[in-house]
Parts: C-alpha cells; sequence; structure tokens
C-alpha cells in the first residue's frame, strides 16, 4: 500500500487533469476555481485507500474519489453561502468572486458532474455506488438543516447535536470508505464494517475540528480561532459546559451566546475559560479519544492483512492527535 502522502498527490494530479473548458464560462470557471484551492482532500485519499485496503489498485477508484471531492466542493459552496463566507482556504468564497446566483448554480452542475463519475464502473458497481451517494447526499443535507435549525433553539441536547454533526460529516467519511470497498468488490460485511469504522473516525474528525475552533492555534489550524464562539454555535463545548457548569456559570454562558455584540477578545477569551472551568474542554477530547477509539476496535476486528491495519490506524492516530 501506498502513503497517506502518495495518495493525496494521486488525486491531486487527477483533479488537476480535469478539463472544465466548455461554455458557459461563469458555469464552469468556478467549479475549477474552487477545485483548485486545494484543501485536505482527507475522503477521496480514503476512497483510494480503502481499495487498496481490499486488494485492488487505488486508480481503480479513482473516479468515485473524485465523485466524493466534488461533492464535498459542492456543499462547501452552498455552505459559504448560507454562512455568509467571504474566505475559503485563505481565498475569496465563490458567490464573493463571482455572485450567489452564479454559485448555486455552479454548485448544483458539480453535483451532478460528480454522478457522472460513477459512470465509468459497470452496472452492478454504477448502482452500489450511485445508491449509496444518495443516501449520503440526502443525509447530509439533513445534517446542515439540522445545524440552521439550532441556530434558532435554546434547548438543543448533545444527542441531536451528535446526530446533526454524524449527518453532516461523518457520513460523508463513512461513504467515502465504503465506495472503495464497492469498487474492490468486497464482502458485504467488510464493506459494512469499514463504513462503521469511518462513521466513527468521521464523528471523532468533526468534535476535534470543534475543539481546535476553540484551543487551536491560529497559525496552524488556517482559521481565526473562535469562530465558533462568536457564531454562538451551540457545539459540545457549550453544550456540556451547560451541564456541567454552576448556575452563575450557565448563566453567564448564556448571557454570551445570546447576542453577537460587545468585546469579540474579551467574549472567546472568558468562554474559553468557562471550557475549561466546567471540564468542558476535557470532556470534549474524552469524547474524541472513545470515538477514535471505537473505529479502531472496528478496524482490529475487520479480516484484512495486519500491515493494512496499520496504515488506517496510522491515520485514525494522526486524527485523534492533529492540530489543524
Amino acid at each position: 500500500m501506498q502513503s497517506i502522502v502518495k495518495y493525496k498527490e494521486q488525486i491531486s494530479a487527477f483533479i488537476e487533469s480535469i478539463s472544465l473548458d466548455r461554455s458557459p464560462k461563469d458555469l464552469y470557471d468556478p467549479i475549477s476555481y474552487i477545485l483548485s484551492l486545494g484543501g485536505k482532500q482527507i475522503r477521496p485519499v480514503l476512497t483510494l485507500m480503502s481499495a487498496e485496503v481490499f486488494g485492488i489498485e487505488a486508480n481503480k477508484a479513482i473516479h468515485a474519489a473524485t465523485a466524493i471531492e466534488l461533492f464535498h466542493n459542492f456543499s462547501l459552496m452552498h455552505d459559504d453561502i448560507m454562512d455568509d463566507a467571504s474566505l475559503r482556504r485563505g481565498n475569496a468564497t465563490v458567490h464573493e468572486k463571482w455572485d450567489v446566483n452564479t454559485a448555486i448554480l455552479s454548485g448544483d452542475a458539480m453535483l451532478i458532474l460528480a454522478y457522472q463519475y460513477f459512470e465509468e464502473y459497470e452496472p452492478e458497481t454504477f448502482r452500489d455506488l450511485a445508491k449509496l451517494f444518495s443516501k449520503t447526499a440526502i443525509e447530509v443535507c439533513e445534517g446542515q438543516q439540522w445545524d440552521i435549525c439550532f441556530e434558532k433553539r435554546n434547548d438543543v441536547q448533545i444527542p441531536e447535536y451528535l446526530k446533526m454533526i454524524e449527518y453532516k460529516t461523518a457520513v460523508l467519511v463513512g461513504a467515502a470508505l465504503k465506495m472503495g470497498a464497492i469498487v474492490a468488490k468486497t464482502s458485504e460485511k467488510n464493506a459494512n464494517d469499514i463504513y462503521d469504522f469511518g462513521l466513527n473516525l468521521g464523528l471523532a474528525f468533526q468534535l476535534q475540528d470543534d475543539y481546535l475552533d476553540a484551543f487551536g492555534d491560529e497559525a496552524t489550524f488556517g482559521k481565526t480561532i473562535g469562530g465558533d464562539i462568536l457564531e454562538n454555535k451551540k457545539t459540545y463545548l457549550y453544550l456540556k459546559a451547560l451541564i456541567n457548569g454552576t448556575a452563575e456559570q450557565k448563566q453567564e454562558l448564556t448571557k454570551y451566546f445570546s447576542t453577537t455584540e460587545g468585546d469579540e477578545a474579551a467574549k472567546i477569551k472568558r468562554v474559553k475559560e468557562l471550557f475549561v472551568e466546567t471540564t468542558s474542554a476535557t470532556d470534549s477530547q474524552t469524547l474524541i479519544k472513545d470515538y477514535t477509539e471505537k473505529a479502531l476496535s472496528i478496524l482490529d476486528g475487520m479480516d484484512i492483512p495486519a500491515e493494512k491495519k496499520e496504515l488506517l490506524q496510522v491515520f485514525s492516530n494522526e486524527l485523534m492527535n492533529r492540530r489543524v
């Protein structure tokens, strides 16, 4: 098997080779633009890795991996519109560089292009990939809508939040891995196990992302620290602090999260202190570890060679200990 770096080079090279020199340019140029911004490309890397885990060459799954990356970028393009975000990966978002209507339509086109990449496979594999893709796509939309609904609610519970991040983030990680398994034509059990491995890994990934948004190093994290706090996002850190905190701490947190006015630096500083004082920060790290260990337990029980398990274990541990 290859290293994670090699898989990333493989998917990056293939995406760079995609020719979208078609008309109208204002439909296709935004797609080329957002794809050119790169990113971690974790999901397509997992598709390629999974294909090799189950005994075929990674390039056999390159079209499925590309479909996953196109879908992910489509969702980001629309997320940026909903969040009114001005930057994506340090560059202007598509709706800022062009306009909102162009970004919506280009995103829609990218989703359709993603489906077209499954046409490279024989009918049975195409059917299984498209079925999983459709299921995952609707779950991602459901997760996004829950996220939007939570912004207006003051009674969000931790199980609801975990279900939201499962659908918004984790199902796509699981699907990326299962697509590699489908292309490799492995057993149904293997395909389901690798999906469950990815689902738990995806939950750990999103919880870590939320944690780093508050406690990461801005220079390496790539985003402004405290963004979720300023936007009053009801992350696990916030919800757990409300459960653990004293009456005074709960009142203080609720007051901070009921407004977007005031001294931003002071708000970030004090809310982070409350996350630490209520042990919400350490509880979050514990949950990240729990989901990662659950993923590794599923992996350990799979009937694949030890050296292939090791690569997935290394990837999981890097994810759990990441700072970016």
